[in-house]
């Protein structure tokens, strides 16, 4: 099935306003504006969301994501640290 860019997790019932930083291999990279420090970045699949640490680059938490993806989206956030962490500046003073 081909990436929509409407394509989320169910669990977290989000809505088509995400504020999407980057698109990626048919992946989304979201930083929510009134979310929480530490400094992170949702990486969110046709079914399936990686919430990755931006300071430290690990998986802070996996929905529905199997291993390879999950370490699909820490290497992707690693490759593109710098400009996410500069977003996420932006977004959160």
């Amino acid at each position: 099935m081909p990436f929509t860019g409407n394509d989320k997790p169910k669990r977290l019932g989000y809505n088509s306003a995400m504020p999407t930083i980057l698109r990626v291999g048919g992946l989304r990279f979201v930083i929510f504006p009134n979310d929480h420090e530490p400094a992170h970045v949702h990486v969110i699949g046709p079914d399936w969301e990686a919430v990755v640490d931006l300071i430290d680059v690990n998986i802070r938490e996996a929905i529905h994501c199997a291993s390879h993806q999950a370490n699909a989206a820490v290497r992707l956030v690693a490759e593109r640290r710098e400009d996410l962490l500069v977003a996420w500046r932006k977004i959160h003073g």
